[in-house]
């Protein structure tokens, strides 16, 4: 067989740039350093300023780089190791101490979440926010999304606004038998609030959990968990939960 089309193309230019600037990372920088600006890295390399940029956003895809709303482009520490989830039948917030309870609304859902929940889409439901830092540093936001009768007690319940209400929707969920959930994952770019949150510039990669929990032979609740890209590296393990693992590979998952 002859050698394909796809064989014979060269190597991007800005791809090899990104492994130089690598190795320049590995042994002229250090962590949380602020690189020299764009100017300055294009005439160093002997590139157009375009194919830079190009290089760099692959390095912080990869983790390699963090851009920092009035700092600049950094050096990004090494991916942070945290579980993700608990276990198959354990509903959010089921001592669960890893996520922090921020607030809780009712609203409409997103169209899409509407018709995971099998539900019409201008029908309110609970929305709760939920955080999570580690060692300091944000790494997720979720939005957890529960039918009003999934929690049909709660509108008794004296509970004010904010994290205490958010807490009172998590109780009242574990009243339910769970029977099951099935969750999906997928890259996707930072919405403006989801970036203030997780200290990102909108449109910045994440990965976003999808998860859909199952009681009554009905969807109960759904979880959209977003993440930072180039802190997590999500693998799957036996039990069907999710683990971001730490170490010191840099590549893109």
């Amino acid at each position: 067989m002859g050698t394909t089309q796809l064989e014979t193309v060269p190597e991007p230019k800005y791809w090899h740039l990104k492994t130089v600037l690598s190795e320049a990372l590995d042994s002229e920088f250090s962590v949380g350093e602020i690189l020299p600006n764009e100017r300055e890295l294009a005439a160093r390399f002997g590139v157009a300023r375009a194919t830079l940029r190009q290089a760099l956003e692959q390095l912080e895809l990869e983790g390699r780089l963090q851009r920092r709303r009035g700092v600049g482009t950094t050096v990004a520490p090494p991916r942070v190791g945290v579980a993700v989830g608990a276990e198959q039948h354990a509903w959010p917030g089921a001592g669960d101490t890893v996520w922090q309870p921020v607030d809780s609304t009712v609203e409409a859902p997103p169209a899409a979440v509407a018709d995971a929940l099998e539900t019409g889409r201008n029908t309110l439901v609970h929305t709760v926010r939920r955080s999570r830092t580690t060692h300091g540093q944000p790494v997720a936001a979720e939005l957890l999304y529960v039918p009003g009768q999934s929690v049909p007690d709660l509108p008794a319940i004296d509970t004010p606004t904010g994290a205490a209400r958010a807490r009172a929707v998590l109780r009242e969920l574990q009243h339910l038998e769970l029977e099951g959930r099935e969750s999906a994952v997928e890259l996707g770019s930072a919405r403006a609030d989801d970036a203030k949150e997780l200290d990102r510039l909108p449109g910045a990669p994440v990965l976003v959990v999808t998860t859909r929990f199952f009681a009554g032979r009905r969807v109960a609740a759904v979880s959209v968990a977003t993440y930072r890209a180039d802190t997590c590296r999500l693998t799957f393990g036996d039990t069907g939960g999710v683990e971001i693992h730490e170490g010191p590979e840099r590549r893109a998952s």
